[in-house]
């Protein structure tokens, strides 16, 4: 069991913390300037998050947005070529739909690793970039699983990415959409995959790390595909993704086809539980995010948390397409883009997804 550094995103100042501060700001404001005394500094005003664009990044799916200490955004998603991994930087959320795009790893012409390059995220573990993706063998494209790239660079552009292999689960099955947290100490994997003898696709699950690519301790299933909006098309649970906030664990993933039907869904645990315990995590019998006629987007899933440039206003990254009717197969349509939006927070302390946004850029600018 490796205990690390809680690497979540920062929590936002507290209600009562903010009117603190505004009281003292507001005492300092009324104190005269005396000549010779010292003066206390003035509070410090951080500039507001400049407004989202969208699409942020036109034909990338399954986006996945690291906020790293060296001030860069880094940003890596689904080529709909599924043929490599891609990664962008930028000092802001916007300028990711700008920035220039490297390719760091690319699929192998044959055996493992050859197909299906999907899902990839970049998490910065103990001094060391780890990419988490899924692929299947160019022979057998659908026995698809999770794989592990290192890279020691400071750089993740820089250096080179070595291949750690496939994160060994309990079943060799139909497994993707790898991401790993910390929790008091502990780090975690969530994850998809199909359970042997179980009437569905996928399901998520949950485990100990003993490293960043290898599972320790019991493998856990945290929900199935049990609610209609689940089981539209496909029967699916996928695409896990952990938020720690106002005292609890906040997983979202992603259920049914990756047509219109696509959402999300979110359980929610007590930062106080046994987060190996399924009973700890309590599931909404509703999707939380989903297509939206108005706004004109549909299928929005596969999403991952950042904060803004303020270090404090939470946001919701995601894919979405334009359009609802698909011909064809909805793997083989290009276009999910990748989009950004504040998450907005409830009274109880829970998030408020609230809809998909409507574009800000007219389509093919």
């Amino acid at each position: 069991m490796s205990r690390e550094r809680d690497h979540a995103l920062p929590e936002p100042p507290s209600r009562r913390l903010l009117l603190k501060g505004a009281a003292a700001a507001g005492a300092l404001a009324a104190v005269p300037v005396v000549p010779g005394v010292a003066q206390a500094a003035a509070p410090v005003r951080r500039p507001k998050p400049a407004p989202f664009e969208n699409p942020l990044v036109r034909n990338r799916a399954d986006p996945h947005i690291h906020r790293h200490t060296d001030g860069f955004y880094y940003f890596t998603a689904t080529a709909p070529e599924y043929d490599r991994i891609i990664l962008r930087r930028s000092r802001t959320l916007n300028g990711l739909g700008t920035a220039d795009e490297s390719v760091i790893w690319r699929a192998h012409p044959t055996g493992n690793m050859g197909a299906h390059i999907w899902a990839p995220e970049l998490h910065r573990i103990g001094g060391k970039w780890y990419i988490y993706f899924a692929s299947a063998p160019a022979e057998d494209v659908w026995a698809i699983r999770i794989w592990v790239l290192e890279n020691a660079h400071p750089n993740p552009f820089q250096g080179t990415w070595v291949e750690k292999g496939q994160v060994k689960t309990a079943w060799e099955t139909f497994s993707l959409d790898a991401t790993t947290f910390t929790h008091r100490g502990f780090r975690y994997l969530a994850w998809a995959q199909h359970e042997p003898g179980m009437d569905n696709n996928t399901g998520i699950f949950l485990s100990e790390m003993a490293n960043p690519w290898t599972l320790t301790g019991p493998q856990v299933r945290l929900s199935t595909p049990e609610y209609d909006w689940e089981r539209i098309g496909y029967k699916v649970n996928e695409g896990p993704y952990v938020l720690k906030r106002n005292g609890r664990l906040f997983m979202t993933y992603s259920a049914s086809a990756t047509d219109s039907h696509y959402c999300v869904g979110l359980l929610t645990a007590d930062a106080d539980s046994h987060l190996l315990d399924p009973v700890s995590w309590a599931k909404s019998p509703t999707p939380v995010f989903t297509s939206n006629d108005t706004t004109k987007q549909y299928g929005p899933g596969h999403n991952c948390f950042t904060v803004a440039e303020d270090g404090r206003t939470d946001v919701l990254v995601y894919h979405a397409r334009q359009y609802k009717d698909i011909n064809g197969d909805p793997l083989n349509d290009p276009n999910r883009h990748t989009r950004i939006q504040k998450l907005g927070w409830k009274p109880d302390g829970t998030p408020d997804f609230g809809i998909p946004v409507a574009d800000t850029a007219p389509a093919g600018e």
